[in-house]
């Protein structure tokens, strides 16, 4: 299958979308589809939807897993509420839709382009970490994983000195293991090195950072974060 691009579905302001929504927006993409911003016709509602790319809609045993799963995380504020399934066309497409809560926000992605230098300072960096590895640490308490941790996927607003933060997606709809825990915190220190700069500011960084990313080298992360719980510990302990 080709790879889908960023706006696959180019779904437009106004159209409607099964029966039910007017689309308002797009959102953003994950690797099983994209997801919108979405208006109920009757009530006014904003919703966000969910829409699966062909070849990786679910079956209706990973529907179940996906939906539980959610379900098990609904007083994970970082987690948006799952509401329901729905089936619509698009073109000529059938396509699968999963609609949950609207969270407010901007993509992170978006957001860093418009800094200065499209990037964060170290203190704002961490500030925002901080708010996602919170978030992510109830997850893991709970024995789940997010899987697809990446810019594209997380809502951000600021609140007063820190950030409001959503996870979008998920990507892995198998059990959780240890090692997938895992990976959702080398996907955090990921994020933390792509806020600051990359490679051309973490050259710059002092060591309140390089002590989280720790050259991006797998096996000294997990040494130190094994858990999203362990990652928060370390920042709150952090001395400036």
């Amino acid at each position: 299958m080709t790879e889908k691009h960023e706006t696959y579905f180019d779904l437009k302001p106004g159209l409607t979308l099964g029966r039910n929504y007017y689309v308002i927006e797009f959102l953003g993409s994950g690797w099983e589809g994209e997801v919108y911003k979405v208006e109920e016709r009757r009530t006014g509602v904003l919703r966000a939807a969910k829409i699966f790319y062909e070849g990786r809609r679910l079956s209706n045993r990973q529907l179940q897993r996906y939906t539980r799963k959610l379900d098990k995380l609904r007083r994970c504020p970082i987690i948006t509420q799952y509401h329901h399934r729905d089936i619509a066309r698009v073109g000529r497409e059938t396509v699968e839709i999963l609609v949950s809560d609207f969270a407010s926000g901007e993509m992170l992605s978006a957001f860093l382009k418009q800094q200065p230098k499209k990037r964060l300072s170290a203190f704002e960096s961490l500030h925002l970490l901080h708010a996602l590895a919170v978030g992510l640490e109830q997850v893991h308490y709970l024995g789940e994983y997010h899987g697809d941790i990446h810019s594209d996927n997380i809502l951000v607003k600021r609140v007063g000195i820190g950030f409001e933060v959503h996870l979008l997606d998920f990507f892995d709809l198998g059990r959780p293991t240890r090692e997938k825990i895992q990976q959702d915190v080398i996907d955090l220190v990921s994020l933390l090195y792509e806020m600051i700069g990359g490679q051309d500011g973490y050259a710059k960084a002092g060591p309140e950072i390089r002590q989280i990313v720790n050259g991006r080298k797998h096996t000294q992360i997990l040494s130190k974060f094994k858990t999203a719980g362990q990652l928060r510990i370390a920042m709150d302990n952090i001395e400036w």
